[in-house]
């Protein structure tokens, strides 16, 4: 029996009538509270005579008592929420830290969430609907159109009744935490050893001990190969062969993870010496099954939310707070723009060459790529050859970057650095006497180049995550509206490691550089989004399909998205690279968070230039968790949207061509005088 169903409309109206009389509040009010409460009221909770006693005995007498219940709410869930969140961390640290042998149990006890039965518990205890009917739940349309006039109590109170908007049995969510786990353990185990790779004229190009994780590290080669005038070409062609055979899953299983034999990725060879072994085994669809398994865990689930009926629902209405068609109108505007051909056009011409499909992961914009990658990692490794020292010059970065040392001190004491087993990550604190981690790839003679940089990354998370749990107004406003926020300032921390490194680039077109830089990387990881997001969108329309099918699927709409937007530009159709990001099989609908926060980065970037960082940044980060629409409007006095990055890059384009032409028109003269 729905709860809608379970208590009627006139135990509604009897309810409503009996609370006024006993309340300061207006009946409008107390109305939406007691129909929200009724729509999760189910019969396990008592007969509709409890319904209508419950809410006569509970709901608030004035602003007073309310205000007192909702700092009182405040207290009891940080404790909840910060113990049990430091519980789940423990749990995973044998998966995800390195230094722990592995053992059977390791999945089991990372897949067990400690906060499984929360939601369950707090029905059954009957607070959740304590919170239902004082602090009932508002639309995303409400908060965008009333939020701006909205204290920062009452955006406490319309937070806290976010909390309690579906009823979702653990077993289920137990289900999709199993799913999203063994998909984790596969990303993060998909590795790649780059010694035993081979080209077609026979050559090694990596050595022997160089493994890279198929979730970031072929791009992140392929990226640095820019910098290798000889061999990056060659090498960047066996990166995205490699790429493409994860994709379609012709990828040999004795490749990955294994060092055993000799691969040639073109041909799809694998060899003992020069013995061809005939029966290695293609992935198939793996990859897929994977997806296939979060998804129908997910989907199990929808039952549960009334108000959001499907995951790409919950994810973009209710976690991103921008609906999915307000996402895909905002990475079409970039995707459409006249702009994309000249930049491609003058990367063309920077190359020497006609743009090859991996060039959407072009980064000779960034001043990184003049530097010899050995050099960049001899540096790193000198400044940082044990995760100690990386730890003890956390404040001297965030001092570099115009934080104070008040504010260094206090954000850098409650963050914990651990070396990663899989790619770095940023760990959240949920009380504040907890610490967050820094995660990220520790070698033997320390950090490369590499793990510095997602490290500095992973940094700018930390830094959001105490800004936004200590310095904003109540607990129920902690965080940002969303992960494209904090990604933000992730990648304005990341922007800044060579910098922070003492590289100081010469360029005077370097900021220009930047822009043009962050309309690539949005160019590129836009259509990536919408590939994972066109991809929810087959598996909803087709929720009994198999893997193999799905494969095909994806396949498919990669080819899609790449003829629609790519082909027009790199003169090639049909490449399906655009799904290889892992994220699509371990954290579904996240890869939208990143176009999302490349162009709010730069807003921000722009808004910080010519003001210190470290203060604006403070600011910012303690406004406290708004929706994305107030909280850009009141950060720098614009909404998300792609046209500042549009706008910016056509200026850009006009200094780097008027840059050239003098260039040109000084070597000519110069020729003329010889």
């Amino acid at each position: 029996m729905s709860a809608a169903n379970f208590i009627d409309n006139a135990t509604v109206t009897r309810t409503v009538q009996d609370i006024l009389p006993k309340t300061t509040f207006s009946e409008k009010m107390v109305r939406r509270g007691v129909e929200n409460t009724a729509s999760l009221w189910q019969h396990q909770d008592g007969d509709a005579q409890a319904f209508h006693d419950f809410c006569v005995a509970n709901y608030c007498k004035n602003e007073t008592d309310k205000q007192l219940l909702f700092e009182r709410f405040c207290r009891n869930f940080e404790i909840i929420m910060g113990y049990n969140n430091r519980l789940n961390i423990e749990l995973r640290k044998p998966l995800d830290v390195q230094g722990f042998a592995p053992t059977p149990i390791d999945s089991y006890f990372a897949s067990y969430d400690a906060l499984a039965h929360l939601h369950e518990d707090m029905y059954s205890s009957k607070l959740a609907f304590i919170i239902t009917l004082n602090f009932p739940f508002y639309t995303l349309r409400e908060k965008n159109n009333n939020g701006h006039n909205w204290s920062d109590l009452l955006w406490g109170y319309v937070r806290l009744g976010d909390l309690f908007t579906s009823r979702v049995p653990a077993q289920a969510l137990q289900k999709i935490n199993e799913a999203t786990t063994a998909a984790e353990k596969y990303i993060a185990n998909y590795n790649i050893y780059m010694g035993m790779v081979w080209s077609d004229e026979n050559r090694q190009y990596w050595g022997p001990d160089q493994t890279l994780l198929a979730h970031w590290g072929l791009r992140d080669e392929l990226k640095a190969a820019y910098s290798d005038k000889q061999f990056g070409l060659d090498k960047q062609i066996i990166l995205y062969n490699i790429m493409k055979r994860i994709v379609n899953q012709t990828i040999l299983k004795d490749v990955i993870d294994k060092d055993e034999y000799i691969w040639f990725p073109s041909t799809n060879q694998v060899f003992i010496s020069t013995i061809e072994i005939e029966e290695s085994e293609q992935e198939e669809n793996i990859r897929y099954q994977y997806l296939l398994d979060v998804f129908k865990a997910v989907k199990a689930a929808d039952k549960y939310y009334p108000k959001y009926p499907t995951f790409i629902d919950r994810t973009f209405d209710a976690e991103y707070e921008i609906t999915a068609q307000e996402a895909e109108q905002i990475f079409a505007e970039l995707l459409s723009s006249p702009m994309v051909k000249k930049v491609a056009a003058l990367i063309s011409k920077r190359l020497g060459r006609k743009l090859e499909p991996h060039d959407i992961w072009y980064n000779g914009f960034k001043t990184r790529t003049d530097i010899p990658q050995s050099e960049l990692d001899a540096k790193v490794r000198a400044k940082y050859p044990t995760k100690l020292a990386f730890e003890q010059d956390l404040p001297n970065i965030m001092n570099k970057l115009g934080f104070s040392a008040r504010t260094a001190k206090f954000v850098c004491d409650r963050v914990t650095v651990e070396p990663a087993v899989g790619s770095g990550h940023a760990l959240e604190a949920m009380m504040k006497n907890d610490h967050v981690m820094l995660r990220t790839r520790f070698g033997k003679n320390g950090l490369d180049y590499k793990g510095y940089n997602i490290g500095i990354h992973e940094f700018g998370h930390n830094v959001e995550q105490i800004l936004s749990l200590h310095n904003v107004p109540n607990y129920f406003l902690a965080g940002v509206p969303n992960i494209a926020c904090t990604e933000a300032l992730a990648f304005t921390f990341q922007h800044k490691d060579l910098e922070l490194l003492g590289v100081t680039p010469a360029d005077e077109l370097t900021k220009y550089f930047n822009t043009l830089d962050i309309f690539w990387n949005s160019y590129e990881i836009m259509g990536v989004a919408l590939v994972d997001m066109k991809v929810w969108q087959w598996l909803y329309n087709n929720p009994n399909t198999t893997a193999d099918d799905l494969k095909y699927a994806v396949l498919r709409i990669a080819k899609e998205v790449w003829n629609q937007y790519y082909a027009p530009v790199f003169g090639v159709k049909d490449e399906i690279i655009l799904a290889v990001y892992s994220h699509m099989i371990e954290a579904p609908l996240y890869l939208a968070s990143y176009p999302l926060g490349h162009l709010i980065d730069f807003q921000l970037e722009h808004y910080y230039e010519g003001k210190n960082i470290g203060t604006e940044v403070e600011r910012i980060y303690s406004q406290g968790r708004l929706t994305p629409k107030l909280w850009m409007k009141r950060a720098v006095g614009r909404e998300i949207s792609a046209l500042p990055l549009i706008e910016a890059t056509t200026l850009a384009m006009e200094k780097v061509n008027a840059y050239d032409k003098q260039v040109a028109k000084q070597k000519k003269q110069a020729a003329k005088k010889k």
